[in-house]
């Protein structure tokens, strides 16, 4: 099959450049490309879509085409759109129709179109939509974290709608969600809890609720050949390093004692400082571990983050207030991780020290971190919201433990368990990421899906973009007035 992912924002290229850097290069990006190279590995032709930026700010973009070593049947192909200059995503909705357009040329030059499209996020979702319009090609929509839920948590901490919209467009986002799983073939979720509470949410249940046949549970999974258990050849310089940090910033007499690792960015939904407020109010967990902080691009927190974000730098505010108002001096180190091998170092490392990977958490849809780091061999302390509950628990099996991250006691009893019981849970984590979460195994449910809706010759309806995307200088809806009204008549 020739399948073609669509995925506008971010960007990719061979080294993987700016990931974990900025919002727009997170998860999804890992997640587009290893199913494309699984996908890639087990002989089908890939084209992985995004956007063309000739931008002295990125300047890894600027060329058309782009590969992965040793994947011959994995292009990246950058398509113009929306000017030379890097767009962060939300700046990208009316500039699709000009996308897609560009991509319908290109399939044309090429002479050759794809069997299936893959949208991923909401943009990537309409510019299939739009595309099938033209061209009756089927798609599938992989929305990654749909927008009402995050409007929601906002809204009601703020009734300003019109902030809202200029910070989020959330109007923009939401509409070309519903478009875009209205018209899918397919719909992909990393879990039942994540088709559960984001696609039959309020404001896509009159649309997913005649949609339930559509939906393929495919959870992603770890890159076996990064996060690994079985030491590096480059560990060995790596641990050094982590060696250095560690005298550095943690005290003599602690030396011996295992980590607490957090390693998420840092955003506030991560909720670093949920854990450390915990970790401070318990002596006799600060007796028995210390806790590590993963950054990117800060080589010393704790001599100087000026040049982080500000964003980061209100996070760390807190974090280092809560560090010197609790004594915590020589307990907390923080590492500079810069690439996701450096980072899987980071986990085996740990992991001989008979460290716990936690993820605090607010919410995650999915959390592939924490199966990244139990491939690696860490035992996992997780957020009970989200996808992690999935994954941690199945038919009364334990693999981690889930917390209550809105109750201290819960974080702390859940990682003085893991400390209690470390072998087993050590164990249990890596069973669970080698039997259920490799990317191969979601690649196949990917390619599985496709050909058996293939070969059904489904009659796709036809479809119909709202007017906004097509023409971006007609007058644009307000679904958020919409949104407003249906949150508040449904008691959301």
């Amino acid at each position: 099959m020739y399948i073609a992912f669509l995925n506008p924002q971010g960007n990719f290229d061979r080294l993987d450049s700016y990931w974990t850097m900025h919002p727009d290069f997170g998860g999804q990006l890992v997640y587009v490309k290893e199913i494309a190279i699984a996908l890639g590995k087990s002989g089908h032709q890939v084209d992985i879509f995004t956007r063309l930026i000739k931008d002295s700010n990125y300047p890894e973009f600027q060329e058309p085409f782009d590969y992965y070593p040793n994947h011959e049947n994995v292009r990246i192909v950058r398509i113009p759109c929306g000017g030379p200059l890097f767009l962060q995503k939300e700046l990208l909705w009316e500039h699709l129709r000009e996308w897609s357009d560009n991509i319908i040329d290109y399939f044309k030059i090429q002479n050759k179109i794809p069997d299936f499209l893959t949208g991923h996020y909401g943009d990537g979702g309409l510019a299939c939509a739009i595309i099938k319009e033209r061209l009756n090609i089927p798609y599938s929509l992989t929305g990654h974290s749909l927008g009402a839920q995050k409007f929601e948590k906002l809204y009601s901490s703020t009734d300003d709608l019109h902030e809202l919209e200029i910070k989020y467009h959330f109007s923009k986002r939401i509409l070309a969600e519903r478009t875009a799983i209205h018209y899918a073939d397919l719909i992909f979720v990393s879990t039942i809890q994540e088709r559960d509470e984001q696609y039959h949410h309020i404001l896509y249940q009159d649309i997913t609720i005649h949609k339930n046949d559509q939906f393929i549970v495919a959870a992603p999974g770890a890159n076996t050949t990064v996060f690994s258990n079985l030491e590096q050849p480059s560990d060995t310089t790596f641990f050094e390093t982590i060696e250095s940090i560690k005298v550095r910033d943690i005290n003599d007499d602690r030396q011996h004692l295992p980590f607490i690792l957090l390693a998420s960015r840092l955003d506030p939904k991560k909720n670093h400082v949920g854990l450390m407020k915990a970790y401070a109010s318990d002596l006799k967990l600060q007796n028995r571990a210390n806790v590590a902080i993963s950054l990117r691009g800060i080589p010393d927190a704790l001599k100087d983050y000026s040049h982080a974000k500000d964003s980061e730098k209100i996070i760390l505010d807190e974090i280092m207030d809560i560090i010197k108002v609790n004594r915590l001096e020589g307990k907390v180190m923080f590492i500079d991780i810069r690439s996701q091998f450096e980072l899987s170092s980071l986990y085996r490392y740990m992991a001989k020290q008979h460290s716990i990977f936690t993820l605090t958490a607010l919410y995650e849809p999915f959390g592939l971190a924490p199966i990244e780091a139990m491939a690696c061999g860490l035992p996992a302390v997780v957020t009970k919201y989200g996808g992690p509950s999935d994954v941690l628990l199945e038919n009364d099996e334990r693999y981690g433990i889930l917390i209550d991250v809105l109750a201290p006691q819960s974080v702390i009893s859940g990682l003085h368990e893991c400390l209690d019981n470390y072998d087993y849970f050590q164990k249990q984590a890596y069973k669970r990421v080698i039997t259920s979460y490799t990317w191969d195994a979601t690649a196949l449910k990917y390619a599985n899906a496709i050909k058996k809706l293939l070969a059904s010759k489904t009659e796709y309806s036809s479809v119909v973009i709202p007017h906004y995307f097509l023409d971006p200088t007609s007058e644009k809806p307000n679904p958020m007035i919409i949104l407003h009204s249906m949150l508040k008549n449904k008691g959301a």
